[in-house]
């Protein structure tokens, strides 16, 4: 199947590690030249030599919770590219305890930075005549569960995600992927399997019907499908990747 992205031009933020990185080098896969940001300099540098190998590829060491950062996100890599056609909203962070420092962390990195991106990007998806965005938010975003702010905050990203679909209609196309439990090094399923594999056997036989934890890579396989030309009726939706743990009907 031809997805139609060849030569597209894609951001991925939170680029260098885990679902962000998958996303980013199954774009590339597709025909993308994509830019990438990400706080830590040694690992972002590390994917983009990866993304690299296969195409036109651009590192922004940047903090999404940093408005100027996002801006400058945004306009280095159309100045780099001279366009640009998707966004996937990926970066963020979870925290478990009910503290504003939490909550404000939350917040910041994942919602307003989504918003905050989205809205600087507008001009120049709108120009492309397909622009894409998608945010990366939670199956905990759909049902409850999860730590407090993190499931508001998730809640909240996928409002924004069906919000903006339908005031950007129809030049571009917004959606949300609602990941389940993702098992990556570094993650924190994957530390988990490492330190108590007993543990999370139980927890995947009581919570996941489909047996395992997911992969980065199955989470970054729905992005491209929604971000490419076959999705092109899509807007305003979530979807679930998750082997069936979540619980809710929507």
């Amino acid at each position: 199947m031809d997805l139609g992205l060849t030569d597209k031009v894609a951001i991925v933020t939170g680029g260098s590690r885990g679902i962000g990185r998958s996303i980013a080098l199954a774009l590339a896969a597709e025909g993308c030249r994509v830019a990438i940001c990400a706080r830590g300099e040694e690992a972002l540098r590390a994917t983009e030599a990866e993304l690299a190998a296969s195409t036109e590829a651009l590192g922004i060491v940047a903090d999404v919770t940093q408005a100027a950062d996002v801006e400058r996100l945004i306009q280095q890599t159309v100045d780099r590219f001279g366009r640009l056609d998707i966004l996937v909203n990926n970066a963020g962070v979870r925290g478990s305890a009910d503290t504003d420092e939490i909550w404000n962390a939350i917040y910041e990195s994942n919602l307003l930075a989504a918003a905050r991106a989205t809205r600087a990007a507008v001009p120049h998806l709108r120009a492309s005549g397909s622009g894409s965005v998608v945010h990366i938010t939670s199956i905990y975003g759909r049902e409850s569960g999860g730590p407090l702010a993190y499931n508001a905050i998730k809640s909240a990203m996928n409002s924004h995600a069906k919000a903006m679909a339908l005031e950007l209609a129809p030049d571009i196309r917004v959606n949300a992927v609602a990941p389940g439990s993702i098992a990556f090094p570094g993650g924190s399923w994957g530390r988990r399997l490492k330190e108590d594999p007993e543990g999370m056997a139980k927890f995947i036989e009581e919570n996941i019907p489909l047996g395992r934890f997911g992969t980065p890579e199955e989470i970054a396989n729905v992005v491209v499908f929604l971000c490419s030309a076959q999705a092109s009726w899509v807007t305003g939706a979530c979807i679930n990747v998750d082997g069936g743990q979540s619980h809710s009907n929507v």
